[in-house]
């Protein structure tokens, strides 16, 4: 067997380092003015890191390299004045200084002009209500739709326990804590789908509490949101027609609401236009008519210890019709 020499292991891991600074949930990737300041906070903490970490091994290789000799008491005072003082104490001065620079871009205020969405974390997905200016609130869940180049102010709250929403792409954590209402700032500089996840252990699936961000134009936006706030379409087909009664009859409605429909439960998500998300269950599967049938029938073998039961009593005909009618309502 062939060993490799350490030397030879660095091209080999370099890839691998870089390939942290990119990706659907990479802070080193940003898409929005918060989270650019917090990756250029990165770099320069990184850099100044790097500065002292030179530093002390150049010290240390003159010292025990270039001029091993014992050094007189001056040098040695020089090197723990200078090296172990003032060195630590102009750079982390610095770099201490240059980050409260950052704070105007992450707590500026918003005018009564912008949009405001609150987002409760629930145990375990988000419930999520757009409260456009002048309009009537929209309820959804489990995904944000944002307008490029707007920023739009985010109400967070739980009911339960401590939460944290974190898209890493367009901004920091922010902790949703019972009995009060945190603020943050989301915008985003480019249309795009940026994944988010709950950062703070709140037991049961929290590894499975995640979501998805989707800028959009502004006029997209628009129209979308127009179209979030009607009701659900009425089913035209048997098979449709057959999901609903299905979905009404077996106490679904018990749980969820659609609009339009007499389902009115308000203690899992609102599925409405549920047909039109980006993904399912809390960000962790994509959304057809196949992942829709798998949850229905094995929502606690895909997310064990959600608040879902797993219903698997439905024969095959009805899953189908079942999740067909989810997946019509767009």
């Amino acid at each position: 067997m062939v060993m490799l020499r350490r030397p030879a292991l660095l091209p080999l891991l370099c890839p691998l380092v870089l390939a942290g600074c990119a990706g659907i949930q990479s802070t080193l990737n940003p898409a929005g003015p918060a989270a650019a300041e917090l990756a250029e906070l990165w770099w320069v903490m990184a850099a100044g890191a790097v500065l002292i970490y030179g530093l002390v091994i150049g010290v240390a290789i003159y010292a025990t390299r270039i001029n091993p000799d014992r050094h007189g008491p001056k040098s040695e005072y020089l090197l723990i004045l200078g090296g172990g003082v003032l060195l630590p104490v102009v750079v982390l001065t610095t770099l201490v200084v240059y980050s409260f620079t950052l704070g105007p871009e992450l707590k500026r205020e918003l005018g009564p002009e912008a949009l405001r969405i609150e987002v409760v974390g629930e145990q375990w997905w988000w419930r999520v209500r757009y409260l456009p200016p002048g309009g009537e609130p929209v309820v959804s869940a489990n995904e944000l739709r944002l307008p490029v180049g707007r920023p739009v102010e985010l109400l967070l709250s739980s009911p339960d326990v401590i939460h944290s929403l974190w898209v890493p792409r367009l901004a920091g954590k922010t902790d949703m804590i019972p009995g009060r209402v945190n603020r943050m700032i989301l915008e985003a500089s480019e249309p795009g789908v940026f994944r988010g996840q709950c950062a703070e252990y709140c037991g049961g699936p929290h590894a499975l509490m995640a979501f998805y961000t989707l800028a959009l134009p502004p006029e997209e936006f628009q129209a979308w949101l127009a179209h979030e706030a009607e009701n659900a379409a009425k089913p035209d087909q048997s098979l449709l027609i057959q999901g609903q009664a299905l979905f009404l009859d077996s106490g679904c409605g018990d749980c969820h609401t659609i609009r339009g429909t007499p389902a009115d439960g308000q203690t899992g998500p609102d599925l409405t236009h549920v047909g039109s998300r980006y993904s399912l269950a809390a960000g962790i599967l994509p959304n057809n008519i196949g992942t829709l049938a798998g949850w229905i029938a094995a929502a606690q073998e895909i997310k064990p210890g959600n608040k879902m039961p797993s219903f698997n009593t439905f024969s095959g005909l009805e899953l189908r019709a079942l999740a067909a009618y989810l997946e019509s309502l767009e």
